[in-house]
């Protein structure tokens, strides 16, 4: 009986053991896509735009990934001409802001 429940309870760990494994290697390629594009919009971006990126992502997240998603995938086609600057970044939010539609409540 007891050799049962150790065998039970070894069989447990190890299961618990190949989760954790396969959890923090999912963590390893998530922390690698995440340097990846950093260094995607570091070399496709100028310093005053990744800084507006960033003052973007802490009002509205949503729209900052948005912004990135779009610039990773132009630069990787090589169709971005030299490096986004300020003034490009400030049209492509213009442009992804104008698709959101506003509600207003009209109170009676």
């Amino acid at each position: 009986m007891d050799d049962e429940v150790e065998e039970i309870k070894k069989k447990k760990l190890e299961e618990l053991k190949k989760q954790m494994e396969s959890q923090e290697s999912g963590d390893e390629t998530e922390k690698q896509r995440e340097a990846q594009i950093k260094s995607i919009l570091r070399a496709a971006m100028t310093h005053e735009a990744r800084e507006r990126l960033a003052r973007v992502r802490m009002a509205r997240p949503e729209v900052a990934e948005s912004i990135e998603q779009q610039i990773v995938m132009l630069a990787q086609r090589g169709a971005i001409k030299g490096k986004v600057d300020d003034e490009t970044l400030k049209k492509l939010l213009a442009k992804i802001t104008s698709r959101k539609k506003d509600i207003k409540i009209e109170r009676r």
